[in-house]
């Protein structure tokens, strides 16, 4: 696989708690994609603005949400993974993900890890533990870990580089070619 930086595969980090459907408008209303406001930088202050207040104060470099059902529905809007990525969220473990939510996240390297007991026992503010190549993601203050079907390489290239887009200007393709 190459040189992969280890802290990019394996790291820990607070949980932010949320519910079942967490829409992209939830994490960004589309006013602020819409509105007078033209970077992501501009949008930073108003993540999660309506289901957590102050989010983006709070949150930390490593921090890890975690949440229930269908995270990320509604809108395709990939400015929402890429502005949690962009306030320090280092992934998102969910019980299942919007399937154009998942696919933005990892194009923009922000793993959208699927976990059933981990978002169960979850409260804000437990330590998490992940491994995206052994595919193990650890709730340290509960003692329990959950197994969730690992990342193809491929995928994991493109994670650990930091999104697709990264991935092409370093290696000037796809891991996985192009035909």
């Amino acid at each position: 696989m190459g040189v992969v930086r280890i802290s990019v595969l394996k790291f820990a980090g607070r949980a932010w708690v949320f519910g079942d459907n967490i829409s992209t408008d939830h994490i960004i209303s589309g006013k602020y994609k819409f509105g007078s406001i033209s970077t992501l930088e501009g949008m930073l202050p108003h993540l999660f603005e309506e289901v957590k207040p102050g989010f983006h104060e709070k949150v930390r470099e490593g921090d890890v949400v975690v949440a229930g059902r269908n995270f990320g529905m509604g809108s395709s809007r990939e400015h929402a993974p890429a502005l949690l990525k962009m306030a320090g969220v280092r992934a998102i473990i969910a019980k299942s993900f919007a399937r154009i939510f998942y696919r933005n996240a990892i194009n923009l390297g922000l793993p959208p890890i699927e976990a059933t007991l981990i978002p169960e026992v979850t409260e804000e503010g437990d330590t998490i533990e992940v491994s995206l190549i052994e595919g193990k993601v650890c709730n340290v203050d509960k003692d329990l870990c959950e197994n969730f079907r690992p990342f193809p390489n491929e995928i994991l290239k493109v994670i650990a580089e930091g999104g697709i887009v990264a991935y092409i200007k370093n290696h000037g393709g796809l891991p996985w070619g192009t035909g």
